[in-house]
Formats: structure tokens, C-alpha cells, sequence
């Protein structure tokens, strides 16, 4: 019976700090996720206040695009002749 005692105690004054010591760790580590969540939520919403002029942004980039391939085109119809 007395060996039961000393398991106990031994419980006690070992493992039940080692536990509590890794439990506190994992508790920081979790806190550190969610604040880097947080964060990442953050970012999103405020980057998706910056999105609301897209269409007219693609609708630019439409025609400058446009605009370049036109030139291309007259550009190599006289390189095309000259080398032809």
C-alpha cells in the first residue's frame, strides 16, 4: 500500500508539471496561429476594398492590348516585304 502512496506523489510532483508545462506551450503556439489568421483575415478584407475597380482595369488592358497588336501588325507587314 505504501508503494501506492509513493506512485502517487511521484505523479504528482513529476508529471502533473511536465503536463501542465506542454499544455502551456501548446496554448502559445495556438494563440500565435490565430493572431497570424487574424492578421491574414485583415488583409483580405482590405484587399478586397481594393478590387472594385477590376472591370474597368481589364476593359483598359483590353485595348492596350488591342492597340499593340495593331501595331505589330503594320510593323511586320514592311519588315515582311523588306526581308521577303
Amino acid at each position: 500500500m505504501s508503494l501506492w502512496w509513493i506512485g502517487n506523489i511521484i505523479l504528482l510532483i513529476v508529471v502533473v508539471p511536465v503536463l501542465v508545462a506542454l499544455l502551456n506551450r501548446l496554448l502559445a503556439a495556438t494563440e500565435s496561429v490565430r493572431g497570424a489568421a487574424d492578421d491574414a483575415l485583415a488583409g483580405g478584407v482590405a484587399l478586397i476594398g481594393e478590387l472594385h475597380n477590376t472591370p474597368e482595369l481589364l476593359a483598359e488592358t483590353d485595348v492596350v492590348i488591342e492597340e499593340v497588336a495593331n501595331g505589330a501588325v503594320r510593323y511586320a507587314g514592311p519588315v515582311s516585304k523588306l526581308l521577303g
